[in-house]
């Protein structure tokens, strides 16, 4: 059976929830709320999701690890269920992106992210799917840990709510079709149908 996991990058705990830095987490509660499927424990620090169809197989997981830590349970799970890279989805925040826009790549450097480096790292390759979600910067004067850390504002709930409910979409074509094809339909501006932007490669791009 042919199993995609798809792993959702955050911080644990009440205390952030719904910070810009845990959208990866709201993600997949869109896909497992989707899914009816309920997070439980996982043989990594991590929770997980996950389905029993008989051909295409989904585990969701969220690390249970602070964000610069995720790629110990990420390796973890990639290891101990063997999934090939090319099964594996990271889905995380983008301070580079506008807020709610989408980007799908198959491989590349980890942008700044803490933990696309820690799983860039922790896997020894820099060839791993994510999907990145725009969260904006926001004042360029404000500390950029503190801007992750914090809630949206009134304001912008709706295009994250959003982009939260495109990402899954995203999720959901990934599982079917793989990598290649989110690059394609889901790398335009928010709300858009059609994919790439016009001047980037829309195969596995290096960034």
């Amino acid at each position: 059976m042919r199993v995609r996991l798809i792993i959702g990058l955050g911080n644990p705990g009440r205390r952030y929830e719904g910070t810009r830095h845990n959208v990866g987490f709201d993600v997949l509660d869109e896909v497992a709320a989707r899914r009816a499927l309920e997070f439980s424990s996982a043989p990594a620090e991590a929770v997980m999701a996950r389905t029993r169809e008989v051909e295409l197989g989904v585990m969701l997981a969220k690390p249970l690890t602070f964000m610069n830590l995720s790629g110990t349970p990420v390796s973890v799970l990639v290891r101990y269920y063997r999934i090939p890279l090319d099964d594996l989805l990271i889905v995380a925040e983008d301070v580079n992106l506008p807020l709610g826009r989408l980007r799908a790549r198959a491989r590349g450097s980890d942008g700044g992210h803490n933990g696309l480096r820690s799983v860039i790292d922790a896997l020894g390759t820099q060839t791993v799917p994510r999907l990145r979600v725009g969260v904006g910067r926001g004042d360029t004067r404000r500390d950029l840990a503190a801007h992750v850390l914090a809630r949206f504002e009134t304001s912008e709930r709706p295009a994250i709510r959003e982009a939260v409910v495109q990402a899954a979409d995203a999720v959901e074509a990934f599982i079917v079709e793989g990598i290649g094809p989110v690059m394609n339909r889901f790398n335009g501006p928010p709300g858009s149908d059609a994919g790439a932007d016009e001047d980037e490669p829309i195969e596995g791009d290096e960034e």
